[in-house]
């Protein structure tokens, strides 16, 4: 039989009010926490995948729980209750032997660590088809912590005027945690032509974080499925799902920037290459394979790995768990050298 699944968030961290809709422009889903839990729990009692949602740690089953959670509460292994950490941009945690990650090169089966994609923005509303060769308008989507300085500058804006196109950025300021004020603006395409996402063009920055190695590619098949141009910082992720060129543009310094705005104004024909391209890369990110993809997850992977949890002798669940804090010790100790060398770079 297949063991209960259930969605974890603590009671300190259950929302207000809940959606009962996946595909909804809810605030809460701009938060990885509720979008792991929330959005997946609802996704998949659509499908008709048996699982619950609960602010109460059951004792037995599979108990998917996100990073940030765990900040929040104190988790004790049982013998019948498998944790599965949903790893986010968190370290890896010392109390769960199974990982999902939202980079498709952070996978790692020696460290139990298994990819699906985060989920594209809900209820997106695509370019206007009738924008046809137009480009005109860029923009950011997103938390102001990931755009690059250089796009925030006066500089930039000189640059947008002297090409004739506009700039706009709807961005976030919160806290992992806030939800309640969100911008609910990240959903509206309809006269966007390209999005821009450039978290540092500082090749020392995207060195030490491994091409943003915990970051997903969200930016890129979100774009994909609006059907504008993606214009977007050189991020594993991006590289990982997408053709360079071919699907979307890459630029590696500000200078760089402008010449692709300038290649990309000048050549329709590649315009329309990268928006054809993204259409059909878009079928591959759609809520509903990434609903299958969870299923995979679950019936491939958690659900074997449950039974043989509940197999295991109390010395094997001690090593399995020895195991997983060793790994956490060595990922913690890298990030934090990592962020102790970022700190160090001119505007840290």
């Amino acid at each position: 039989m297949t063991p209960p699944i259930t969605f974890y968030i603590p009671p300190v961290l259950w929302p207000d009010a809940l959606p009962t809709q996946p595909n909804k422009d809810w605030a809460g889903y701009r938060l990885g926490l509720y979008a792991w839990t929330v959005q997946t729990y609802l996704w998949l009692n659509a499908a008709g995948v048996g699982c619950q949602l609960a602010s109460q740690l059951p004792e037995i089953g599979i108990v998917l729980c996100h990073s940030n959670a765990l900040r929040s509460v104190d988790i004790e292994p049982l013998p019948q209750r498998l944790l599965v950490c949903i790893k986010a941009e968190a370290a890896l945690s010392a109390i769960a032997p199974l990982h999902v990650v939202q980079n498709p090169l952070d996978i790692s089966l020696l460290g139990n660590r298994y990819y699906v994609p985060h989920w594209p923005q809900p209820q997106l509303i695509a370019r206007d088809a009738s924008r046809g060769d137009r480009f005109e308008t860029v923009a950011f989507f997103g938390h102001e912590d990931n755009l690059a300085t250089e796009l925030k500058s006066y500089a930039w804006q000189v640059a947008l005027a002297e090409r004739g196109l506009n700039g706009r950025v709807v961005a976030n300021h919160n806290q992992w945690n806030q939800h309640s004020y969100l911008e609910t603006g990240w959903n509206d395409y309809h006269d966007v032509d390209a999005i821009i996402a450039v978290r540092s063009f500082n090749p020392i920055r995207r060195l030490l974080t491994g091409g943003f190695a915990y970051k997903p590619a969200t930016k890129l098949y979100n774009t994909w499925l609006a059907g504008a141009i993606p214009i977007l910082g050189i991020e594993s992720a991006y590289r990982g799902t997408g053709r360079r060129g071919e699907d979307y543009v890459e630029v590696k310094s500000f200078s760089d920037l402008l010449e692709r705005l300038d290649q990309l104004k000048a050549d329709s024909l590649w315009r329309r290459s990268l928006m054809a391209e993204g259409k059909v890369r878009s079928l591959e990110f759609t809520p509903e394979k990434i609903v299958r993809k969870s299923e995979v997850f679950l019936e491939a992977v958690a659900i074997p790995a449950y039974v043989e949890w509940c197999k295991y002798s109390a010395r094997q669940r001690q090593q399995a768990l020895l195991a997983a804090k060793v790994r956490s010790f060595l990922d913690r100790g890298k990030r934090k050298g990592r962020r102790l060398l970022l700190n160090l770079l001119p505007g840290a």
